[in-house]
Formats: C-alpha cells, structure tokens, sequence
C-alpha cells in the first residue's frame, strides 16, 4: 500500500518559469491499474485541460492493457502461462521493462524482485492471522520465487520462466512506469505543466499558473492526516512505501505487508520510505527494495545513486535521510 502523499497547492513564492499568459489547472481523479491515479494538468483552459488529461488516461490503459496480470491476454500473463513451457515473445517496450526489473534486482540483492507473485499467500492482512506461517511452508512459498529463473533472450525479444508454477507480476514498478509514461506523452504535446499521481507514485513537470513549484507532504505513519515534512518536486518523481494500512500483529508483533521475496518473511523495521529520484519507475521499484532492506543497507543503496534521495522512517518513527534532502515543517 502507498502512504497517502498529499500534493498542495500552495502560494509559495518561488517562481520558476515567468508565464506570459494565464493558465489554469486542470484535474481528474480515476481508477486505473486497479488503483487511483490523480492527474493535474496546467492548461490555457479547462476544456484543453480535460483533453490532455484524456489523453494522459488513454496511454495509461494502453500501458495497463499490456503489462497487466489481471488482463488475460496481456503480454504479462501470456508470459505467465508460459512458465516452464516455452519462451514468449514479447514487445520491445515490455521486454525493456522486465530487463530494467532485473537490473534493479541484481543491484538491490534481489529484495525487489517482479517474481514475487509466485508466492503462495500464507500471509493474510485483514486482521484474520493469528500464527505465522512454519519454517516449512516459507520455504516451499518462494520456492518458485527468483529473478535470475526470468531469462531473457535479446536476439528473439523473449521472456522465459524456467520453472512452471512462476509468475511475475510487475505491479511494483508498472505504476510509475505509467506515470512516466504519460507525463513523457504531455511534455510531448506542450503541456506545460502538470502532476500525475498513481497512488502514491508522482510524477512532476513545470510549475504552478503562478510560477510557483509544485509541493508535496509526506505523511507521518502514525497519523496518516498529519504531516512532518514538505518538499518541492521540481521535474522530478517520488513514492512512498509504508505498513500504516495493511499488516498483521501476530503475537504482539507488527508485520507489515511488503514481504522480502528471499524469505517469503514480512519486512520489519521500517515504517515508511519514500525516495526521490528523476523517473517515477525507478522511486516505484527503489521504494519497495529499501523498505525490505532495511534502514542501514537501504540508506547505503540511495547514497551510491546519482540523482536519487531517501526519506526513511523507521519502526520508532524515527527519521533518516539521504544528504540530498533538506526537511521543512511549513509548506
């Protein structure tokens, strides 16, 4: 579940470009890739508006057409009934995006990993759990689970699963991957500005009618309506990861829903990360892999980045940076 990042449209006085005639903005909340996507856009008018952000809505169904495992016949779960039986050829586009999946896998050790929806569901967060799963039935739970069983063949543009029973499911990146996506699609058609939210996955370019930049709050975990910090995103994407909605308490102990696809465990210690960075594909994937690794090797990762920055609160809502990141309590 993404935390809740609130977009504000504040009287900030930090212009950035100097508008020559009035703008205004324009926004749409709908339901996309099963989740919510807020899109903003900044127009000469409302009528122009509401076209770009029709058009920004027909790329991201285009892009859910292709990669969802909810949509039969997508090129995801063609590969996904595919597995251990033959290889799958599949679009430039879909290919390029399962190999940068992998790429960030190799880079995070595999704590993100597209994989993942092989496991069994042994873990359930509606308050219904009262035991952990057995050492046994974690172990037979990621046994299909492994990037390097995703084999990928250039020459031919295929995807394999080497083993039946794999799935991959690339809803940890997809959404910022659209977001991407339609944003590069309204730049294209002089759209001057705007914010494409994807539950939690945002994507920024331009700025405000006034000049002023677009803001965002981060949520504190244990109060989701209130906020500890604020931070401008210039031409720039975040998301945010955080356990403040969906886990378990087993035994008195917190375990959240992002599950370590290693160990088929729940990850603990974090409350929240969100990360900065230019592609709202990368801070999807890097928001996932940081929470699972943890505070010190999460933090070690974003700091040998370029271009990329982390806020990560832990399990005693303690606050941790990237040095890239510069808090502020006022909007």
């Amino acid at each position: 579940m993404r935390l809740l990042i609130y977009v504000l449209f504040c009287f900030v006085t930090v212009g950035i470009f100097a508008q020559e005639k009035e703008y205004v903005t324009s926004s749409k909340t709908l339901k996309l890739m099963g989740t919510r996507f807020d899109i903003t856009v900044v127009a000469s008018n409302h009528d122009i508006g509401q076209i770009n952000i029709d058009e920004a809505t027909a790329e991201i169904r285009r892009i859910e057409a292709l990669i969802s495992s909810w949509v039969p016949d997508s090129e995801t779960s063609m590969i996904n009934r595919n597995a251990g039986i033959r290889p799958v050829k599949v679009s430039e586009e879909v290919f390029q995006l399962i190999d940068r999946a992998k790429q960030i896998s190799e880079l995070t050790d595999g704590a993100f990993d597209i994989s993942i929806a092989s496991i069994d569901k042994l873990w359930k967060f509606d308050g219904s759990m009262k035991n952990k799963p057995t050492k046994e039935e974690l172990k037979k739970s990621i046994g299909k689970v492994g990037y390097r069983k995703i084999i990928l063949n250039a020459d031919d543009q295929t995807v394999f699963l080497s083993e039946k029973g794999m799935k991959i499911s690339l809803g940890a990146i997809g959404k910022g991957y659209a977001a991407d996506k339609a944003k590069e699609l309204l730049v294209s058609k002089q759209v001057v500005g705007g914010i494409i939210n994807a539950a939690g996955d945002l994507t920024t370019w331009g700025a405000k009618p006034d000049g002023d930049k677009w803001l965002i709050g981060i949520a504190n975990p244990l109060s989701k309506d209130k906020i500890f910090s604020w931070l401008p995103v210039v031409e720039s994407s975040v998301a945010t990861s955080g356990n403040y909605e969906q886990y378990a308490i087993i035994d008195d102990v917190k375990y959240s829903h992002i599950i370590d696809p290693r160990t088929g465990i729940p990850a603990n210690g974090v409350s929240s990360v969100s990360v900065f960075s230019k592609r709202a594909e990368d801070c999807d994937a890097l928001a996932t892999a940081v929470f699972i690794m943890g505070k010190e090797a999460g933090l070690s990762l974003i700091d040998q980045l370029p271009g990329t920055d982390v806020i990560l609160v832990d399990s005693d809502n303690k606050v941790h940076k990237s040095s890239g990141i510069i808090l502020e309590s006022q909007p």
